[in-house]
């Protein structure tokens, strides 16, 4: 049965933050908010957690999961960025978009796309989220928490815990969040491209 901790969203309870980190360094799998809605999470380096969070949502060995960030120093560490798209990564950061990045070596091959070598990255407008990652010193790995045939993601801290409690490590109410899912930006090519226009404006990125 998982815990359940209510954290302020302005001014997140350093013991509660610290609790958290230690569950995900144990290999826990948890919900906590973003700017952008709630979402799964893991260590980076635990298969077994990342295997839960494909149960928990039904999804098949190609899923790409995103690494969620505190800045752009970890952006650098994980993703090839040049100096145009870091320009535009450091005005719209923090914020609600994902970006699709060739990866670095640094990612674990089973987190790759397996064709393109890329990866999902992201930094949220969030202070509990930039407590949580800074605390862990390394980003998160995650995914939307959407249950198998829905297409919204889930909300409500409170009904997260009736349906799911048994699944999950932890869950943190940070309050409403949101419900709509990130703008997804893809760097791969020439120019970027948008994939997925959600709550981050997408015209920036529309050439």
């Amino acid at each position: 049965m998982s815990q359940f901790f209510q954290i302020h969203p302005e001014n997140p309870q350093k013991r509660l933050i610290n609790q958290a980190v230690d569950i995900l360094r144990k290999g826990g799998v948890i919900v906590y908010p973003t700017d952008s809605g709630y979402a799964l999470g893991c260590h980076l380096g635990d298969k077994q957690a990342a295997d839960r969070i494909k149960r928990i949502r039904k999804l098949d060995d190609k899923h790409n999961f995103t690494l969620v960030c505190r800045d752009l120093s970890d952006i650098g560490v994980y993703a090839k960025v040049d100096n145009t798209q870091y320009r535009l990564l450091k005005t719209f950061t923090p914020g609600p978009y994902t970006f699709i990045l060739p990866a670095t070596s640094e990612v674990p091959r089973r987190l790759l796309h397996p064709k393109r070598r890329s990866i999902g990255v992201r930094v949220p407008d969030n202070e509990i989220v930039r407590e949580l990652l800074g605390e862990l010193g390394e980003p998160i790995m995650s995914s939307t928490l959407i249950l198998p045939d829905e297409t919204e993601p889930m909300t409500d801290p409170y009904e997260i815990r009736d349906v799911l409690e048994h699944e999950l490590d932890l869950i943190i109410d940070g309050g409403f969040c949101g419900m709509e899912a990130t703008t997804v930006v893809n760097f791969l090519g020439d120019a970027p491209e948008v994939t997925r226009v959600g709550k981050g404006d997408p015209a920036p990125f529309q050439v």
